[in-house]
């Protein structure tokens, strides 16, 4: 990890913008195109490109047409050609339209090729519920694309990972999907200035613990961290364990810390069935079965489409209770 740390504190846009504004003045064959991305467009659906196009110029952030699959290709096109394209799809659950452009094409090339053909894409996308925005525009759908071998996948919990995952993902030589839960962007925190990477692979204990081990990512994070401060009074001390990188998953950290507790609850807010959680669950049980104090807990969103009215909507987000409901499952 490089960069100094600091107090100054942006919203989760700003710092993607800021490292956006900074990959670019580093490397010219950084790109950005998606739908009104530029500036007479309005720099974005959630305003994060704003400026880029009037300092860089339009021929480095281009708008496009609302054509998913021709963004990825374009973005492919590029990058065979030499460019380092940082491709936006505005909400994930339009990863469908574009997904032979992502599967068979960009997470493939490398390994087709014999290594002699790199994809270095940077797919940025927004996802997960909590704006009312129904059930094509509010999903989370990371265990689609880490299904799919040759893709790496990065979700940030605050404004300082968003910034230097979104840094390392630019630069990295392979095609990386950066996952930006929606109501982070508001979110404020710390973020150094400069460059600043988080390395691709590294979990963050977000919160030390010795009784039971909480494993989550992105939005997730702040409610495991409220959830151990509620358990904490009951006299249950629970390690939160922050993935930042689904793929490659920093599965040494996962294992240590339940080697110590022997206690896991996995949190997410993809649907349960097929969810990244089954797979942590699973490593789980094949490096310590027998030596668990519980079974291992799964808190997810119900198996139903993501509602629109309000009052449903908050019923499917896991939030604060939910996560610390399973921690005293785990912790009995």
């Amino acid at each position: 990890m490089s960069g100094d740390p600091t107090n100054r504190k942006l919203t989760t846009a700003q710092a993607i913008h800021e490292a956006l504004d900074l990959a670019m003045d580093r490397d010219p064959t950084v790109l950005l195109l998606g739908e009104d991305v530029d500036d007479p467009s309005g720099g974005g659906v959630f305003h994060i490109s704003e400026g880029l196009s009037t300092k860089h110029g339009e021929h480095r952030v281009r708008s496009t047409p609302i054509a998913e699959q021709a963004i990825v290709g374009a973005a492919i096109g590029a990058a065979i050609g030499g460019f380092r394209p940082v491709a936006e799809l505005m909400f994930m659950d339009f990863f469908a339209v574009a997904m032979d452009q992502i599967s068979n094409h960009a997470a493939k090339l490398r390994y087709m090729s014999g290594g002699q053909t790199g994809v270095p894409i940077t797919i940025r996308t927004a996802a997960g519920a909590g704006m009312q925005f129904g059930a094509q525009h509010s999903e989370m759908l990371e265990s689609w694309v880490t299904h799919i071998p040759g893709l790496k996948v990065v979700v940030a919990s605050n404004p300082a990972d968003a910034k230097g995952l979104l840094m390392s993902a630019i630069f990295d030589d392979d095609p990386v999907v950066t996952i930006e839960p929606t109501l982070n962007y508001w979110v404020s925190g710390p973020v150094p200035e400069g460059e600043y990477t988080v390395p691709i692979g590294k979990a963050n204990v977000a919160r030390a613990g010795s009784d039971v081990t909480v494993i989550t990512y992105g939005r997730e994070v702040s409610f495991a961290l409220q959830a151990a401060e509620q358990v904490a009074a009951e006299g249950i001390s629970a390690e939160v364990i922050d993935l930042r990188s689904l793929v490659p998953m920093d599965e040494e950290a996962i294992l240590g810390s339940v080697g110590r507790t022997k206690r896991a609850v996995i949190a997410h807010q993809a649907v349960r069935r097929g969810g990244l959680g089954a797979e942590i669950s699973c490593l789980i049980n094949e490096h310590f079965f027998g030596e668990l104090q519980s079974p291992v807990v799964r808190v997810a969103g119900p198996n139903v489409p993501i509602p629109y009215a309000a009052e449903l909507e908050s019923m499917f987000v896991v939030d604060a209770n939910d996560i610390a409901e399973g921690i005293r499952r785990a912790a009995k």
